[in-house]
């Protein structure tokens, strides 16, 4: 099994990443900050103006550690990494298989069905937990999206092609959403959630989902570059240059389970407040240095958490699930598994 290494955020402007030894130093104004052993280290993310020598950028590259540089919003850059992981059959595979119907839409059908019961088992859990303090008219709104997300669930039974299934998702989406406001619990003037929208966010809550969803993204797009597969190419998302469409396939099963739960959980336990966003010109409301501590220090410790695996039967850390999922489709396309089996939390 592989370990569970750490990703080291680094969000302060002007910080200069180097290596000492085996060590990855962090200065500020010439300043020693930090020190982390390389070995322990399973990708960096550097956030606006942060500096990193070749000395180390050579040295994550041979310990197959990823770097990447992303805005301070958060929004993906660039990613630095050493020669290519995995068999070139497996690729060529992948590769086969998003231009055949049969299999691609097999694919699809699976992520979708595990994003579609992971936003209903964030409902169910929110009515289980909350249902007895939720007013009535909320809690009725939540369980008929619940039972309208089971509906949807069911039609995924039937033979169905790839603008289905897209549609079903995309159907999905306009239902879990319509009820979001009314799983959070916090500051509702600060955090009322009166849809998505995104490039840029309008709201805080928004700016939460974008940046919980660009950290988990890199966090994929490394599983799948470990074991071997091409995140650029995808099933669900179509092919778009500069996407990475099977990393945003792979998270789809993980975006409820995990970003917007973690969201949820830092606006109901208040964790964050008004001074931790910041509104522009453009109406863009943004996370403060500040804010984007408490969700990088918050998103790292839920990666920690132990889980029971729904189809490996053993207990794992969160932060593992995307790279068990990453073998898991590579072990179909080799033609190890029949089907590829989504993560359902239960």
């Amino acid at each position: 099994m592989r370990r569970h290494l750490n990703t080291l955020y680094v969000t302060t402007q002007g910080a200069w990443l180097n290596k000492d030894g085996e060590n990855v130093v962090v200065s500020v104004d010439n300043q020693e900050r930090g020190r982390v052993p390389i070995h322990t280290i399973g990708g960096i993310i550097g956030f606006g103006r942060v500096l990193i020598s070749p000395p180390l950028l050579g040295a994550c590259c041979l310990a197959g550690i990823s770097v990447n540089f992303m805005t301070e919003e958060g929004r993906f850059l660039a990613r630095v990494e050493g020669p290519v992981s995995g068999n070139v059959l497996l690729r060529r595979t992948q590769y086969r298989w998003a231009d055949d119907d049969t299999r691609r839409d097999a694919i699809i059908k699976s992520f979708v069905a595990g994003k579609l019961l992971n936003q209903r088992a964030v409902i169910t859990r929110a009515l289980r937990d909350h249902g007895e303090t939720t007013a009535e008219a909320p809690r009725a709104a939540l369980s008929a999206a619940s039972d309208r997300l089971a509906n949807i669930v069911r039609r995924l039974d039937k033979p169905l092609d790839d603008e289905q299934l897209r549609g079903a998702e995309g159907e999905a989406g306009m239902v879990y959403f319509s009820v979001f406001d009314h799983l959070v619990r916090g500051d509702k003037p600060l955090f009322a959630f009166v849809g998505r929208n995104r490039r840029p966010p309008l709201d805080a809550t928004n700016a939460l989902l974008s940046f919980a969803y660009a950290l988990l993204t890199a966090d994929v797009r490394g599983a799948l570059e470990s074991v071997g597969l091409d995140p650029a190419v995808g099933y669900l998302h179509a092919d778009r240059p500069g996407r990475p469409s099977l990393a945003l396939d792979l998270m789809e099963e993980f975006r409820p389970f995990f970003a917007d739960r973690l969201v949820l959980s830092l606006i109901n336990r208040r964790q964050l407040g008004s001074k931790d966003f910041k509104t522009l010109d453009n109406g863009a409301t943004l996370l403060t240095d500040d804010g984007r501590k408490t969700v990088l220090v918050a998103y790292q410790e839920r990666k920690r958490d132990e889980i029971q695996h729904p189809f490996l039967d053993e207990k794992v850390t969160v932060g593992l699930l995307w790279f068990i999922q990453a073998q898991l489709l590579a072990r179909h396309l080799r033609g190890d598994l029949d089907a590829y089996p989504p993560f359902i939390w239960k």
